[in-house]
């Protein structure tokens, strides 16, 4: 913090010295009011992390005594900290998209650090926080609800997406085959990566589930000559697939369909579904297991990319309720629902957890520079703040643990047809 002359006794008993705003000049009791000792509990619960707080209404700072602090959250007024006291998991994310609270520091390295430290409390077992965790529920993905919950996150606008993903459109993890890769590079290793994995070859008859703006797709008829069909929802994310299809003249060996993935149909020698899953929600998986069984051919081969967790558990309350309606990032073992029921045999997994952090870093970092087109895109500061705490938030989700990225790689169960050695995902 940048400190003035005057000192200020900070919640808890340390002396620091006062920021340079009026709001913090002056001193208060070594206990502070009740505010500031419930924000004390609050640094207790979180295992005494180096953070700040600060509320300008009292002067008041509430620190760690003896620790220096790195980030800073300063409150607007008493309803702002009330309400984030009362609901902070909802509540932080709302008043930082409105303003309300502001911090000051690396806002990647302060969600990291409430995620590292944020203990278990009996609280948490109480009848009101299964109250509230039944009340946030994830909305339903019927068919009504998924386009619903698919149209709120990704027909934002072509326009607002190209600002950040890249040349690519890619919005999934990369694969960086070296740290310095750059964030296209990245992309297409990715494409590389999960075609060597499914040994897509030329005349393969691919069907992809969920295909975003098209690259995967696109990538497979033009890099390994097959054919694909790609399911999708999102208008928005058609509609630039195709003209792209048609610019490159694939509109013969790609077709982007408008429907669910639960009305696929056909035989198919590849199922893929990158960055689908989370849209699915667990009560559907026995349901797409059937959609990928009755649509693999006997040594047909299949690969599942998806966020998911070490053990099952919801979606951040603000993240589903604010930005991805309906989403749910499943464990491996949630995950087997698909494949158990439809004999399907898994061959191979493998955590992509870093490589998304790299990539939202990279997404961020392009966020933060194009931040003045987002805002005249929507002539709304609240929905820049809140999509760069959700790119933030995200960061210290895989780089903290708290989310994985899964890649499942699955075959019928008696299809002899595979490869002995993994040597064929590494030869270039």
């Amino acid at each position: 913090m940048a400190g003035g002359s005057d000192s200020q006794r900070i919640a808890g008993g340390e002396v620091a010295p006062a920021p340079a705003t009026s709001n913090f000049r002056g001193s208060i009791n070594s206990r502070g009011s009740i505010e500031a000792q419930l924000l004390r509990r609050v640094l207790t619960s979180l295992g005494d992390p180096p953070l700040e707080f600060q509320l300008p209404w009292s002067g008041e700072r509430v620190a760690v005594p003896s620790v220096r602090s790195t980030e800073t959250v300063r409150f607007a007024d008493r309803s702002t900290l009330r309400g984030f006291l009362r609901d902070p998991k909802l509540r932080f994310g709302d008043y930082y998209s409105g303003g309300q609270i502001e911090v000051d520091g690396d806002l990647v390295r302060l969600i990291s650090t409430v995620f590292r430290n944020w203990r278990t409390r009996t609280a948490n077992d109480s009848i009101g926080s299964r109250v509230a965790g039944w009340l946030r529920r994830p909305r339903r993905n019927t068919l009504t609800g998924s386009r619903d919950n698919i149209h709120r996150h990704y027909d934002l606008g072509n326009d607002f997406y190209s600002l950040w993903l890249g040349e690519t459109m890619a919005y999934t993890c990369a694969y960086y085959p070296t740290p310095t890769a750059s964030l296209e590079q990245a992309q297409v290793a990715k494409m590389d990566h999960v075609c060597r994995k499914l040994r897509v070859g030329a005349g393969d008859r691919v069907v992809e589930a969920g295909c975003g703006w098209g690259s995967l797709a696109l990538h497979m008829a033009t890099r390994y000559g097959a054919k694909v069909r790609a399911y999708n929802i999102s208008k928005e994310q058609l509609e630039f697939a195709r003209a792209r299809a048609q610019a490159l003249g694939l509109s013969g060996r790609v077709e982007f369909v408008e429907d669910d993935y639960r009305n696929i149909s056909g035989d198919y020698d590849v199922f893929v579904s990158v960055g689908m899953l989370e849209h699915v929600g667990a009560e559907h998986y026995a349901e797409l297991g059937d959609v990928v069984a009755r649509s693999l051919t006997a040594s047909g081969r299949g690969l599942i990319h998806s966020i998911g967790r070490n053990r099952p558990e919801p979606l951040h309350p603000w993240i589903e309720k604010r930005i991805f309606p309906g989403a749910y990032p499943p464990s491996l073992a949630e995950m087997m629902q698909i494949f158990e029921p439809g004999s399907l045999s898994v061959v191979d997994v493998e955590n992509l957890r870093l490589h998304y952090a790299r990539t939202l870093r990279h997404w961020l970092d392009r966020y933060e520079l194009a931040a003045d087109k987002v805002r005249k895109l929507f002539a709304d500061e609240a929905f820049v703040r809140m999509w760069r705490l959700y790119l933030a938030g995200s960061i210290a989700a895989f780089e903290t643990g708290m989310l994985q990225l899964f890649q499942v790689v699955f075959t019928k169960q008696d299809n002899n047809d595979l490869p002995l050695t993994r040597e064929h995902l590494y030869v270039r």
